[in-house]
């Protein structure tokens, strides 16, 4: 899957953001950068400017990590290479906008593949990865703001036409690879604090028909027990659970995060929502 991954977004970086001029962030866009300027070959310089991020990032990410994403590297440089020998034109009618949506559906897809099987590319996605790992910033929004910051440096060799289009270009790809790190997996964690807890678990489990997990807990000020009941529900369950608890106890305490599933991993992983604490009421 990393392979295919790293030959999807290679493929887009030669068929739409090289021949329609487009710039790209990150790494990826300092190499199409040295393009512009020296015609220096990316498949050449994406391994050369990787190898010191490779071994900052085995200091954080680990060995198994560091194997994965010097396979990524070497895949890619291998697909730029492969991609821009192959005799094949897509021809988009001098299109910016399909080229820049071509370009992030394609180029998104393939970096969310690999992301998604424990690989990387190298470059900054070493450096979201050990975000997203220590401070559960998601990917996708990190690259994003690198992206930002190497596309304005990319305005040495592309005019301001073609880079609102890259930036177009990098939206889509974000959100993409956002997408599929998630999956379809759509889902809310609640951790509910009441002092009617029983009689909320009752009508979750019979109104809802839910399944309720009690955690015990200890107040820090008063060091009262006092359970705490989690609930996983989709989206579209979200307010009638807020309904049930509020009409049991209207002081009742919430806590709202989105779940994200982990395949294969045997866990869950929940980080917080916007808007993190939300009265029942």
């Amino acid at each position: 899957m990393i392979t295919v991954g790293c030959a999807a977004y290679a493929f887009a970086l030669v068929m739409f953001n090289i021949a329609n001029q487009l710039a790209d962030g990150g790494i990826s866009g300092v190499t199409l950068i040295l393009k512009g300027l020296f015609n220096f070959n990316p498949a050449y310089s994406t391994i050369l400017i990787n190898i010191p991020l490779i071994l900052f990032g085995y200091r954080f990410l680990g060995r198994r990590a560091i194997i994965y994403t010097l396979y990524g590297t070497i895949m890619l440089s291998v697909f730029l290479w492969v991609w821009q020998r192959v005799p094949l034109s897509i021809d988009l009618h001098h299109d910016l906008f399909l080229a820049a949506m071509a370009a992030g559906i394609t180029g998104g897809a393939g970096s969310g593949l690999l992301y998604r099987f424990g690989g990387t590319t190298g470059g900054t996605d070493i450096i979201a990865r050990i975000f997203e790992r220590y401070r559960g910033i998601p990917m996708g929004q990190t690259l994003l703001w690198l992206d930002i910051l190497v596309l304005c440096f990319s305005l040495v060799y592309i005019d301001i036409r073609h880079m609102a289009y890259t930036i177009l270009y990098s939206y889509v790809f974000s959100r993409l690879v956002n997408f599929i790190l998630s999956g379809t997996y759509a889902a809310k964690g609640v951790l509910i604090v009441s002092s009617k807890s029983q009689k909320i678990v009752d009508q979750v489990m019979t109104v809802m028909e839910r399944g309720v997990s009690i955690l015990h807990g200890e107040g820090g000020y008063s060091h009262q027990n006092r359970p705490m009941l989690y609930v996983v529900v989709s989206p579209s369950e979200l307010h009638d659970l807020q309904m049930i608890v509020g009409e049991i106890d209207k002081n009742a305490f919430m806590t709202i995060f989105d779940v994200n599933e982990a395949i294969g991993e045997g866990f869950t992983y929940s980080r917080p929502s916007h808007g993190l604490f939300k009265h029942a009421r």
